[in-house]
């Protein structure tokens, strides 16, 4: 069983804003879809941390989470800046359920034991400018890592920190 992250999959699979404009990511989701199926197995878990879908909102995600279900292996999501759709812890594990996402869990203010480990974290931010509203976000984001990692503490496995923005 093996732990593996990744993050900026930016999938438009139901939505209309390709990545391909870009230089490197012509056909990037297939590529990603092989590598995935070479590496990862139905007993590894993979945090995808942040910025999983273009979709706006969380019913938009249907097309590039079924893509991501039928790859092998758990799934954790973790916030990104880019994820529009992101939704309450609650309402995105009905939608899940809902839609028969069964491999893909939230990160949200808890964690998940992983073999040995326990999954924790958060988006954290950005912060260049120090402006109020930056602060403020920082600050909220700060909290909800605080309560992360004390919910993977309280399991007795080794914390790993998952933020889509680095420190």
């Amino acid at each position: 069983m093996a732990l593996f992250a990744i993050a900026d999959l930016h999938l438009s699979l139901g939505e209309d804003k390709p990545m391909d404009v870009f230089a490197g990511w012509n056909d990037y989701t297939s590529r990603l879809e092989n590598n995935w199926r070479k590496l990862v197995t139905d007993n590894d878990t993979v945090v995808v941390s942040g910025d999983i879908s273009w979709a706006m909102k969380l019913e938009e995600t249907l097309t590039d989470f079924t893509f991501i279900e039928n790859l092998p292996g758990k799934k954790i999501f973790n916030k990104g800046n880019h994820d529009y759709w992101w939704s309450t812890k609650t309402k995105m594990d009905v939608f899940l359920k809902n839609n028969s996402l069964d491999s893909i869990s939230i990160l949200f203010n808890n964690s998940y034991v992983v073999d040995d480990y326990a999954i924790c974290g958060t988006r954290g931010w950005f912060l260049e400018n120090e402006s109020q509203n930056d602060i403020k976000v920082l600050n909220r984001e700060v909290g909800r890592l605080e309560m992360s990692i004390q919910s993977a503490i309280k399991t007795g496995r080794e914390p790993i920190v998952f933020l889509h923005y680095p420190p």
